[in-house]
């Protein structure tokens, strides 16, 4: 319906029938190609009449909604009156009396689309991530100019009731300050502030950068502006500041990849919850929890956000916080102890050396891991070691002490600042064990893809013998490939979907001219499919050929003879995604050649090998959040190991001391790595079981293939509640 609801309030051609072709080519469109407005009909009941009426003209009595919750609200007020306009309808002669029978009740499904992601109930709401990612454009381009000259920053970023976007870019960025609506500072910020910016700058930080959401308030509920902060720093500092308002910027631009694979999980969910309700269902929203999909009563959502904002208004703000649930509290308190180093003569010595090592390929998000452990390790009173160039130059006792100043800076930077290397650490298992000792390292962490877990699963088969190496060690998965047993993400995957779902965007742009052409374009990952699939997914792919789903001659020709039927329509181009690895003999030239012969006269191919640029690139958003949390619960997971043993002179030889760090579905798992043998395919270097392997029928069917999709685990209704102290998986 175009126009929101002022589309259905005013009926008529304002209501139209969707086909498979209307919404093509819509995936990489930013905002709603269908339009939406603020409808002031729609909040009478006269308006609400009218849009019964012409929904029941078309016989409609299942409606999606996507929108923030205050179109949420309007929506449920509507199904909760659907019988009495629908009987009001009828008195006045506008509806026969069977028609009241017919459609006797509305379902309703929510689907949450609001860049402020201040819906409680679900983890991310459609559009953050992308606002994130213009966020971070911004943050990026501003820092190289404010880096020339030494300059402080004011950034003002949407949120007027919600401080998500503040505080998530704040976390992704290493921003001095930020002030968020739900945790206004303390009297006597001011003058906190102004000492936190002179310190950095006497650490030679050459860039002050504050956020302020656009609702930032101070304890008494009065607004904190961006220019009364500009005020204040150009009059007790004297720094050269400057304001940046970014606006409607934040709203705009291509949908990023989190985003385009959240809403097609989500559109499914929401119609298959719309297909299984009847009249006793209430009406609900389709969410995220962790990874998971799932559904939650409209009402319960609705009434937690409002609870949120009245907290606020009555200034109970540690309540607005914890309301709004685990991921926005976790966050907060990450970035806290991240931005704010205590004197070190208030931080209690632990006495114990913590190294670092990168080991594998480099992944955008690795530095934004070594830079918050390195600061959580700090915190937590350990001296911090930087181990250089992997495993090889462990072992040629390449390692520094690193302070907290050395990995200012760090999220924002590509690839790997540490160094990294493939080598594993078996061959040289006798002089890491003397750089241990040398450097009386009393514990690990190992940031990295698949080689990352083979070390560490030879590390722990050399404690019988090397003694040095009895101490805690923690991976935390850091790969492109997303390929890493124990976690369904790994740090790096995000970045490189980005970069395939940007790429493909533009290939299939420039076939806007030049009808009829089909691309394959050869991803990597190894032997694991995850982002040719997801890349896929998020590209609007017709076929993605992957390992882990073997296929055969004849599902090539079935493919090529889909494409034939395409190309009669008015969308008269293909696309077809094809890891690296996923059968030794259709190679990505074999199936351009055969596409290119069985499509002769029909359509034209071209290739693409995608290579490198998967691994490079500034982190996303995402893959610096996910490497920041990840990585401090790494950290804090050593910590508390060294505080048990303390003074005892303890040797870790138990399999739970030497464990890998990840996501699976709802949670954050330390997982034994003796335990994860079970599940790995060594040959292949993949897990057994792949969680995403579930959305492949969601990229056929969405390519006009016939396929059964298994919808969300449960399809039953859940309830929204304040979880307990476990941390979720909400990244």
């Amino acid at each position: 319906m175009p126009k929101g609801y002022q589309g259905m309030v005013d009926g008529g051609n304002n209501i139209v029938e969707a086909n498979w072709e209307s919404v093509s080519n819509i995936l990489q469109v930013g905002g709603t190609i269908i339009g939406s407005a603020r409808c002031k009909a729609f909040r009478s009941r006269e308006g609400r009449l009218k849009a019964a009426q012409n929904l029941v003209q078309l016989g409609i009595t299942n409606l999606c909604v996507i929108g923030g919750d205050g179109s949420l609200t309007g929506a449920n007020i509507f199904r909760k009156e659907w019988n009495g306009l629908l009987e009001e309808l009828a008195r006045n002669g506008e509806i026969d009396k069977e028609a009241v029978e017919k459609y006797s009740h509305l379902n309703v499904v929510g689907m949450v689309g609001s860049i402020d992601n201040d819906f409680c109930g679900t983890d991310m709401t459609i559009g953050t991530d992308s606002a994130l990612h213009r966020i971070i454009e911004v943050i990026d381009a501003i820092m190289t100019t404010a880096q020339s000259h030494q300059r402080t920053f004011v950034l003002e970023v949407m949120g007027r009731h919600c401080g998500y976007l503040a505080l998530v870019s704040a976390l992704a960025c290493g921003a001095d300050w930020v002030f968020l609506p739900e945790s206004p500072p303390e009297e006597g910020w001011q003058e906190n502030m102004c000492v936190k910016l002179s310190e950095n700058r006497a650490r030679k930080k050459r860039l002050n950068i504050i956020i302020v959401a656009e609702g930032a308030i101070d304890t008494q509920n009065r607004p904190i502006t961006s220019e009364q902060i500009k005020e204040l720093v150009v009059t007790q500092l004297g720094y050269d500041t400057r304001v940046t308002i970014l606006g409607h910027v934040q709203r705009g631009g291509t949908p990023s990849a989190f985003d385009r694979i959240l809403a097609s999980r989500m559109g499914v969910e929401a119609v298959v919850a719309l297909l299984q309700a009847t009249p006793e269902t209430p009406a609900c929203v389709v969410s995220l929890n962790g990874n998971q999909a799932v559904r939650l009563p409209l009402v319960e959502c609705v009434q937690m956000t409002q609870d949120v904002q009245k907290a606020m208004d009555e200034r109970r703000f540690k309540e607005a916080v914890r309301l709004r649930g685990r991921s926005f509290e976790g966050n907060l308190n990450t970035y806290k102890r991240l931005a704010i180093k205590l004197p070190d003569d208030q931080i209690p010595k632990s006495n114990c050396n913590v190294g670092i090592i990168n080991v594998g390929a480099p992944a955008a998000g690795m530095n934004a891991a070594v830079r918050s452990a390195v600061r959580v390790g700090i915190a937590d009173g350990h001296k911090m070691f930087a181990i250089y160039d992997g495993f090889e130059g462990f072992a040629k006792g390449q390692i520094k002490q690193i302070s907290w100043a050395d990995v200012g800076g760090w999220t924002g930077q590509g690839g790997s600042i540490l160094g990294t290397k493939r080598t594993l650490p078996g061959k040289y298992l006798q002089e890491i064990a003397a750089q241990m000792r040398a450097h009386s390292l009393n514990a690990l962490l190992i940031i990295g893809g698949f080689e990352a877990y083979l070390g560490l699963l030879e590390l722990s088969k050399a404690r019988e013998k090397q003694e040095e190496l009895c101490v805690p060690m923690v991976m935390v998965p850091a790969t492109v490939s997303n390929n890493v047993p124990g976690s369904d993400f790994s740090i790096g995957a995000d970045t490189a979907l980005n970069t395939i779902t940007d790429t493909c965007d533009r290939i299939k742009q420039s076939a806007s001219g030049t009808k009829r052409r089909v691309f394959i374009i050869e991803t990597m990952g190894g032997y694991c499919g995850y982002l040719a699939n997801m890349g896929g997914l998020a590209a609007g792919a017709d076929a993605a050929y992957i390992f882990e789903e073997p296929f055969d001659i004849r599902d090539l020709q079935a493919n090529v003879e889909h494409l034939t039927e395409k190309m009669k329509t008015t969308i008269q181009r293909g696309l077809v995604l094809r890891n690296e690895s996923c059968n030794e003999n259709y190679t990505t030239d074999f199936i351009y050649q055969l596409y290119s012969e069985e499509g002769r006269g029909v359509f034209d191919c071209r290739k693409n090998v995608l290579g490198h640029m998967q691994q490079g690139g500034a982190p996303s958003p995402f893959d610096r959040n996910f490497g920041t949390k990840i990585s401090a619960k790494a950290m804090e997971w050593i910590s508390k190991k060294l505080k048990q043993s303390q003074g005892k002179g303890k040797r870790f030889m138990t399999d739970d001391s030497i464990c890998v760090l990840g996501i699976s579905k709802r949670n954050i798992l330390f997982q034994p790595v003796a335990e994860l043998m079970k599940q790995t395919d060594f040959e292949h270097r993949i897990p057994k079981e792949q969680w995403w392997l579930k959305l492949r029928p969601l990229m056929k069917i969405l390519a006009k293939y016939k396929a059964s999709y298994e919808v969300s685990d449960s399809s039953q209704l859940e309830h929204v509640h304040l979880q307990g102290q476990e941390e979720p998986a909400a990244i």
